[in-house]
């Protein structure tokens, strides 16, 4: 599955549609940060629970987690009117370019 089809299959199962502007982009950063959050206490479980070894069980839970994440990203740039397969090849660009030019590990957006 490319990206451009996840995104179009997981606009699908949006609760959001007919809102508009504001609403939209709220609600789903609010959702990305709220599973961003909920991938990172799974995490967090297995380095205090389980000393950092993960079972198949929690890999599954950061899995489903991980395509939580996965959806409010195919959904926050469609309502900003992007194609997923678009910000992922640009972001391979960006993160390559950063590595011929030596500066992947530097900060901030413009390096």
């Amino acid at each position: 599955m490319d990206f451009n089809e996840y995104q179009k299959t997981a606009s699908r199962t949006a609760t959001f549609e007919g809102k508009v502007g504001e609403y939209k982009l709220m609600y789903l950063c609010l959702g990305l940060a709220g599973e961003s959050g909920e991938v990172i206490e799974k995490i967090k479980h297995v380095i205090r629970d389980q000393d950092g070894v993960m079972s198949e069980e929690k890999r599954q839970g950061i899995k489903n987690e991980l395509g939580d994440v996965l959806w409010y990203l195919s959904q926050l740039a469609r309502a900003c009117d992007l194609s997923f397969d678009d910000v992922a090849r640009a972001n391979i660009e960006k993160l390559a370019d950063r590595h011929k030019r030596g500066v992947i590990k530097s900060e901030g957006d413009s390096r």
